[in-house]
């Protein structure tokens, strides 16, 4: 039997993160509301595009047939768009497969309040004011940015990647270099703190959780030698020694830890990235989110520090804004 949903590892994704909303999002903001409203049901049976969190998705949810029993995970659609507008979103779900029964349709609200009410670890959207409403609220959440969407059916490996500071864990250390960009004083603190675990950041409980589900698959590795897992989870961080000894603290006292750790000492990530080929990177800084080819699916945790007065949002629509993403074969959509 299938755990209630406050026993499961819930992921919340609005349709525009799962899917390439670009021609919808042109119309409305060219046209209005009333004009968006019409396409969507003129278009309801016509598939969307892959969005930019459509791989990452498809491979958590592969985690349930490994466990069919437990079906461990599970997610949910949180979405602006009205009922009526969202029969094309879950035709689309229906169309791949996907196995999201649960949602939340907001009529142009956010929807970002009913993350705790769905016992989410993460919610991702394209909407840059809905997941900073969440942010503040101290909710799990992050920002998905365009790139390009490109799901190799026979890799079946869930690649994830994670900045340290401000994601798994709080921004005590990123406001102590921040502070006089120091990074002797950054460093000296850290080593004088090696032995003291760091907060949680906004991400620590997605990252638990992946951890406890990598341990679900050791234990079934042990148990079937033929299986193959799904999970691979790496920490990509500006650090180096010394100052990663308060990471590995922190790990050993969450009882968690990441198949690759990586101390970068500032060097750019994308150098790192483009051969792990994450299916999600999260990272609390815009700068190192950018890669020459944009082809690394990012998400910007826009929490603490580092993200003072980042940018300005522009006026909140209506309807989820959808990310600019190139799809196999498909044309640019802006």
């Amino acid at each position: 039997m299938s755990y209630p949903i406050d026993k499961k590892f819930v992921i919340a994704v609005s349709s525009s993160a799962l899917f390439d909303l670009g021609q919808s999002d042109r119309i409305f903001r060219e046209q209005g509301p009333v004009a968006y409203k019409s396409y969507q049901e003129q278009n309801q049976n016509v598939i969307l595009d892959k969005g930019v969190a459509f791989p990452f998705i498809r491979r958590f949810l592969a985690i349930n047939q490994a466990f069919p029993k437990q079906a461990p995970v599970e997610v949910v659609l949180l979405s602006r768009n009205s009922p009526e507008t969202g029969l094309r979103v879950f035709r689309s779900i229906r169309h791949y497969g996907l196995d999201i029964t649960r949602a939340a349709f907001m009529t142009g609200r956010s929807p970002h309040e009913y993350v705790p009410a769905f016992n989410a670890s993460l919610f991702l959207s394209a909407n840059e004011d809905d997941v900073q409403k969440a942010i503040d609220a101290n909710y799990p959440a992050g920002v998905v940015l365009p790139s390009k969407v490109y799901d190799d059916e026979l890799d079946t490996e869930l690649r994830v990647a994670f900045d340290f500071d401000g994601v798994i864990v709080d921004d005590e250390a990123e406001s102590v270099f921040k502070k006089n960009n120091d990074l002797a004083e950054f460093q000296a603190h850290e080593f004088k703190m090696q032995f003291i675990p760091h907060q949680q950041g906004p991400l620590a409980d997605l990252f638990k959780k992946l951890s406890f589900m990598q341990k679900l698959e050791e234990k079934k590795l042990k148990e079937e030698p033929n299986y193959k897992k799904i999970l691979r989870i790496a920490i990509v961080t500006a650090r180096n020694a010394p100052a990663h000894e308060r990471v590995v603290t922190t790990l050993k006292n969450w009882g968690v830890s990441a198949d690759e750790f990586f101390l970068l000492g500032g060097m750019e990530k994308y150098r790192i990235l483009t051969i792990i080929k994450p299916h999600m990177f999260f990272d609390d800084q815009r700068s190192h989110l950018e890669s020459p080819a944009g082809d690394i699916p990012m998400v910007h945790v826009p929490f603490g520090i580092a993200n003072k007065n980042p940018f300005s949002h522009s006026t909140e629509p209506e309807h989820e804004a959808a990310p600019v993403t190139v799809g196999v074969g498909s044309p640019i959509k802006t």
